[in-house]
């Protein structure tokens, strides 16, 4: 089950129907998240095979997950807004059985961007799973 705040976004993309809009949203999604300061972006929190540089930086309290995160791309920072709508504040044990494809397949994301994109956007997703799960395990 989606978040509420990824709901909306899945509402919004339904009255959206063209794609230029659809990614035009995307961007104000990344534009209105807050920036990660330049302290977090370094080589431990970098997300590896993405075409441009990613960051995501995990926030657990109370067995909820969270994270923050940037790309020097707006339409990859607006992705970053996108997941973490998905993910923010959901049971660490809840983020592994989440359908990641499945749900961002509502918002017709993987059929408009470039391979490279689609490439980075199962990097991040696998690099939130990890953090979750590492999370758990400690």
């Amino acid at each position: 089950m989606a978040s509420a705040a990824f709901e909306d976004i899945a509402d919004t993309f339904a009255f959206l129907d063209d794609w230029e809009d659809r990614y035009r949203h995307v961007i104000e999604l990344g534009r209105a998240m807050p920036p990660l300061g330049e302290e977090w972006m370094t080589p431990e929190w970098k997300v590896s095979g993405c075409a441009s540089q990613v960051w995501l930086v995990p926030e657990i309290a109370g067995g909820r997950f969270g994270f923050r995160g940037d790309s020097d791309a707006m339409i990859v920072r607006g992705l970053v807004a996108v997941l973490h709508a998905l993910y923010d504040g959901l049971p660490l044990e809840e983020v592994g059985a989440v359908d990641a494809p499945a749900e961002l397949a509502r918002l017709g994301l993987e059929e408009n961007l470039s391979a490279q994109r689609s490439n980075g956007l199962r990097s991040m997703i696998a690099r939130i799973r990890d953090h979750a799960a590492a999370a758990l395990a400690a």
